[in-house]
């Protein structure tokens, strides 16, 4: 494998975490898939629709969203929100991520005790 093919492995798997934390914190207010798509990109994140699709099922069904469809224009739409559960675990990943980001930190630090 070269190096190339070995960071975008890592980076990919760095990625898959941090979108969980991402999506639920902007739906926090209600928002569809492809208007998250457009406010993930924006962020920086890069995020396909058949990775982003399958995640907000996954995060319905374990009941950190909730969905209501949305009929009223001519394109039917599912919006989605971040239930209170799904805010509990953002807040818990945030404060983890960044427990971790202060721990790498220190260990990049000349002296620190690694």
């Amino acid at each position: 494998m070269t190096m190339d093919a070995t960071l975008s492995s890592h980076l990919q798997e760095l990625r898959r975490g941090t979108v969980v934390v991402a999506s639920l914190t902007v739906l926090r207010e209600p928002g569809y898939g492809y208007s998250l798509l457009e406010t993930l990109a924006t962020a920086g994140f890069e995020v396909e629709a058949n990775t982003l699709y399958p995640l907000l099922r996954r995060l319905e069904a374990q009941g950190l969203l909730s969905s209501a469809w949305n009929t009223d224009e001519a394109r039917p739409r599912k919006f989605y929100t971040t239930t209170p559960e799904g805010a509990a675990i953002a807040n818990a990943l945030r404060t983890e991520w960044s427990r971790l980001d202060n721990a790498i930190t220190d260990l990049d630090t000349p002296g620190s005790p690694a």
